[in-house]
């Protein structure tokens, strides 16, 4: 391998970190109240571009396989995340969450044969503690109908990021490729689905057609190829604990750009989800573990809407 580990780790990292300017960008930029529509943009136009880049389709069983997990990693997670993120909170939804880690570790035991460690347990632990530390902060009611949305989107981004451990890659098919398939089956899923619940398209400006660029290129395309390129390089566990730095992005944008106020607690809860961060970069993995395609995709948050709180969560990231 050319590339050392930390510098793998460093590149993957870029892909949450990428995620983490999402909400600022959906909110300032983009039309409000558009959230198929938004996750359709994010996720087709980018698939057909890794498609045309790769050159490469599915063969055989792989098209099923491929539909599966674009389903279940963009298709099926971006509304219900989207959902969550209008009916709640960002730091509720976060929470709910924040036990993506700990979902895929045990599901990663029973599909996979990966016995879960301790020190990976106590980590997902530590993280979901940090996510709830700073929902301390947050006024709000708990809505069931959002808190399913979270726990399904969780759910369906944790299946997928197992399965595709299971599955892992086609021989000859790199990271490119089998991002291109799974955005654009998720896109093609969400085409109708927008069609149908918000109606035509709306129109766009200047700023949201520089927002849906920089969403589909850089946010997403771009971002998802280094997440699965880390995802083949590094162990499912490692990837899983990369997320909390796209809350922690969040945090800062909207500190710096947005003039959103970080009290005592919420500086706490993100030091806790930073040292998750960094402790789950030494856990270590079972042998030969195959590539694990995580789910992980980042999401837009309820856009001007009146209120104040950030949601950006991406997958097994936790939310600030």
């Amino acid at each position: 391998m050319a590339a050392t580990r930390p510098a793998v780790i460093a590149l993957t990292a870029l892909a949450p970190v990428s995620w983490g300017s999402t909400y600022a960008v959906t909110t300032e930029f983009l039309p409000p109240d558009r959230p198929l529509f938004t996750g359709l943009m994010r996720a087709l136009p980018a698939g057909l571009l890794l498609l045309a880049l790769a050159r490469v389709l599915p063969r055989g069983g792989w098209w099923g396989k491929a539909a599966v997990l674009g389903v279940l990693n963009i298709g099926a997670f971006f509304p219900l995340l989207f959902l969550a993120a209008y009916r709640m909170p960002g730091g509720m939804a976060a929470v709910v969450g924040s036990v993506g880690p700990l979902l895929v570790v045990g599901l990663s035991a029973l599909l996979l044969g990966q016995r879960p460690t301790t020190r990976s347990v106590l980590t997902g632990v530590a993280a979901a503690s940090g996510v709830s530390l700073v929902v301390l902060e947050a006024a709000g009611a708990l809505d069931p109908l959002g808190v399913l949305a979270a726990l399904a989107a969780t759910a369906s981004m944790s299946t997928g990021t197992v399965l595709a451990g299971r599955w892992g890659r086609p021989e000859g098919v790199g990271p490119l490729a089998l991002t291109g398939w799974q955005l654009t089956a998720g896109g093609l899923l969400l085409a109708p689905l927008a069609l149908l619940v918000e109606g035509a398209p709306p129109a766009l400006d200047g700023p949201a057609v520089g927002g849906y660029l920089y969403l589909a290129l850089a946010n997403t395309a771009l971002a998802y190829w280094l997440w699965f390129r880390g995802i083949g390089r590094l162990s499912a566990t490692q990837v899983t604990f990369l997320g909390p730095l796209s809350p922690l992005t969040a945090a800062v944008i909207g500190w710096a750009a947005l003039g959103e106020a970080l009290g005592p607690v919420q500086l706490a809860g993100t030091a806790l989800a930073f040292g998750a961060t960094l402790v789950g970069q030494t856990v270590p993995s079972a042998p030969r573990t195959p590539p694990v395609a995580a789910g992980a995709g980042p999401f837009s948050s309820a856009s001007r809407n009146g209120r104040k709180d950030s949601m950006d969560l991406t997958g097994a990231a936790l939310r600030r």
